[in-house]
Parts: C-alpha cells; structure tokens; sequence
C-alpha cells in the first residue's frame, strides 16, 4: 500500500485533541484531512440562518438537501463553505455550539452528509476526524484510533481553546455532548471495531501524532 490509498479514521469524544491531532498527522504524511464535525456545525450554521427550528426534526430533515456544501482537505487550512459563503469562523460561535447536537442526531442530516463524506474519502490517502468514521462511514479504513482523555483535561482544552471559559461549565458541555453522541439512534460513538484507544489526557500533542504516524506507517509497511 502506498499513501495515495490510506484512509486514517480518528475518532473520538470531544476535547479529546482529535482536531489538532488529525491535521498533524496529515500533515506529517502528506495526506489530505478531513474534518466532518465541521460538516455539521456548516449544516446548523445554514439551518440557524435560514430561521429553521433545529429542535424540530421534520424541519431540519426537510431543508437539509438545499445548501450546496464544499469542504477544504488542506490541513494547514480547511476551510469550508456553503452556498458559497466561507463559513469556517462563523461555524465556531457559541450559538451553532449549542444547535449542533439536535442537528447532528436528525437522521436525513447524517445520511447527506455521510454521502458527502464517502465521496470526499473515496479517492483515499485522508486522515478523518469525526465521532463515527471506523464504524460508519469508512469501516474498511486502514487505521482506525479512537481518541479520549479524562473530563477535566478535555475541559481545559476546550476552555483555553475558546479563551478561558468557565472550566465547570465547560465539562459539564462536553458530559452532555458525549451523553448525545453515545445514546443516538443513527450512528453512536462507539470505539471501532479493531481501533486502537489513545488516552491523552497526559500525552503532548506531539507525542499523540507520533503515536499515530507510527501506526500508519506500520500498516503501509505491511501491506
């Protein structure tokens, strides 16, 4: 194998590094990356502007298919856009934070977007972030990981990320959203089948990807 068919699946709990993690890797060998939680915050941002109650499950499911969705696969800078407006700022506000996770639980929203998402990966040679990729959208992926880290450190990463938020608050967050993702109907977070789990409530950043790599490598060396 060689890296133009490498598919790298990093999954994983929020505030666990995933994002940081995924694009270092990418990075390191040379791949595209892929962010499919931004997919989604893309989608509420569009729903939210639209004035769609995203509490409401039949609205979201019937206006889903309209905006036209592009996503960057640099990871030195994604981006993303959707009917042509560059939205990858605005997607990190605190109002599609808190709309995401009704959005992301809409059935018809996981089946657009999980078409979008196997186009993108179908070429190969990606690493992809997200909280279902192993085991849903590209189960055939050479490197799976699934990616955690106590509470507490992940509240701080995301407090310091979104520039000193309240720690407790913020745990509290990031407990209900795991409680989300883990109790859907379509598409749990669950560790994958073959996955490997890194904890990295102590491990650097660095010491994360090199973690990574070093899988990916294993497995290119093998195959």
């Amino acid at each position: 194998m060689n890296s133009a068919q490498l598919v790298v699946a990093i999954d994983g709990t929020s505030g666990s590094g995933k994002s940081s993690t995924s694009r270092g890797v990418a990075a390191r060998l040379g791949l595209r990356y892929l962010d499919t939680g931004a997919m989604f915050r893309a989608v509420t941002w569009w729903l939210l502007r639209e004035g769609v109650d995203v509490h409401d499950t039949d609205a979201v499911a019937a206006r889903v298919h309209e905006p036209a969705i592009l996503v960057g696969t640099d990871p030195a800078g994604p981006g993303i856009m959707i009917d042509g407006v560059d939205v990858a700022v605005a997607i990190r506000t605190d109002e599609v934070n808190a709309a995401v996770s009704p959005v992301s639980v809409v059935p018809a929203v996981r089946s657009r977007l999980l078409e979008l998402q196997r186009d993108i990966i179908g070429s190969g040679g990606i690493v992809v972030e997200g909280r279902d990729i192993g085991s849903v959208v590209w189960p055939d992926a050479q490197v799976k990981v699934f990616l955690t880290a106590d509470p507490a450190a992940r509240a701080a990463r995301r407090a310091a990320e979104e520039g000193g938020s309240d720690l407790t608050a913020t745990e509290q967050s990031l407990l209900n959203r795991d409680q989300i993702d883990s109790g859907r109907a379509t598409a749990p977070l669950v560790r994958a089948d073959g996955a490997v789990e890194i904890d990295s409530t102590t491990a650097s950043l660095e010491e994360v990807i090199a973690q990574v790599v070093g899988l990916a490598e294993s497995v290119e060396a093998t195959a």
